[in-house]
């Protein structure tokens, strides 16, 4: 697939100052955030868009508290988060909401996307890998407690796993245990 890279930009955030560069593969435009002078080894988050959870906030999981924590750390670090589009563990959003509302009755977030004919999990990660060639970057400290980034980053060292714990709440209790326990999370 050709993928179409933007030219880097500044972006001056309240978690620091960042620049940024968008990746698009198909349909599908990724993004890039980074710190001038990136570290040799740098502290990187591969980040599945959550618009629920990154913009609105959402209670009934941790993914808008790990990309603020994240991009904080790549602040302080010299670090990366790489923010691929894919919604809903790749399901998109309506799908998502529609799995949102099976949980509602009940169902835990894996049984919602079974549910709707899903895996658990659709996302991939091949993107990674290019998008790190890119930069030039061989070795890398992954922020993740999700194995299948660890197995799935291929054509890169990973010289440390950092795990990325968000405390829970009365909202996303059972998510987060689903995913240790049915989706095999680290922590």
């Amino acid at each position: 697939m050709n993928i179409e890279i933007s030219q880097a930009a500044n972006l001056p955030s309240k978690y620091g100052d960042f620049k940024v560069k968008s990746f698009k593969e198909g349909h599908k435009e990724h993004l890039v955030i980074y710190t001038d002078n990136l570290d040799e080894m740098p502290i990187v988050r591969v980040h599945s868009e959550c618009l629920t959870g990154d913009a609105l906030g959402s209670l009934k999981c941790d993914c808008g508290d790990q990309l603020e924590y994240a991009l904080k750390l790549a602040s302080k670090t010299k670090g990366m988060v790489i923010y691929l589009r894919q919604e809903g563990r790749n399901i998109g959003l309506l799908n998502k909401i529609n799995a949102y509302a099976l949980q509602d009755e009940g169902y835990n977030t894996v049984e919602a996307n079974h549910q709707l004919g899903f895996r658990a999990d659709e996302r991939t990660y091949e993107m990674v890998t290019t998008i790190l060639h890119h930069f030039n970057i061989h070795k890398i400290r992954l922020l993740t407690n999700n194995p299948n980034k660890i197995k799935s980053i291929s054509d890169i060292e990973i010289v440390q796993i950092i795990p990325i714990i968000m405390k829970s709440n009365k909202y996303n209790e059972e998510y987060l245990a689903t995913k240790k326990d049915e989706m095999g999370h680290l922590f």
